[in-house]
């Protein structure tokens, strides 16, 4: 893989694909007439999953400090998990089928943007699997050593950490380089000329 294609590795966008982003800064998004309603909304979409994305590794945090006890942890943990992973899953399924395709065919030039961000989404469901197979058994040893947790269950404790860790980090990466490529050809052109 080439390494400016690397989730880990890059520290944005290509050169090539930012001339749009340095004609539209993201101190200008907001405000911005073109600005429209699907981009607000998709905007909102990123900001939730990043929010998300902190509260739990912020309550995981808790938990394992023993600032919280296993039984309300769970019950506020496991639901909020889940709809995480599905709602990544799914927004990114509707990327790739129907906006990447309607971006790509409204600027030619950005297609390599599109095919950095293809991979990052098959890089971040691999990840989905490993957090969602982790967080699986983290929570089953949690609660089969509820009373005194075992090196096994710190252990589970630990993979999970890790996994969610690597999810969170590259989707935050991912999730402002996708920013940097469109929102800018929203600016520019405009969500009804470009079809959304």
């Amino acid at each position: 893989m080439e390494q400016h294609f690397d989730l880990d590795t890059r520290g944005g966008l290509p050169a090539d694909l930012k001339a749009l982003l340095e004609k539209y800064p993201r101190e200008q998004w907001s405000g911005h007439a073109n600005l429209g309603q699907t981009a607000q909304f998709w905007l909102g979409r990123h900001d939730m999953f990043r929010d998300l994305g902190s509260a739990l590794a912020d309550a995981l945090s808790q938990h394992r400090e023993g600032k919280v006890e296993l039984d309300p942890f769970r019950r506020w943990f496991a639901p909020r998990l889940g709809f995480f992973l599905r709602e990544l899953e799914g927004h990114h399924q509707i990327e790739d089928h129907h906006y990447f395709p309607v971006f790509q065919q409204a600027e030619a030039k950005l297609a390599r943007g599109f095919e950095l961000l293809e991979s990052d989404h098959e890089v971040i469901h691999q990840d989905l699997l490993a957090v969602a197979e982790t967080a699986n058994r983290f929570l089953a040893m949690e609660a089969a050593g509820e009373a005194s947790p075992s090196s096994e269950a710190r252990r589970a404790a630990d993979a999970y950490a890790a996994a969610s860790e690597q999810l969170l980090r590259r989707l935050i990466r991912h999730l402002a380089d996708e920013e940097d490529l469109i929102i800018p050809l929203i600016l520019d052109r405009g969500e009804a000329a470009i079809g959304i």
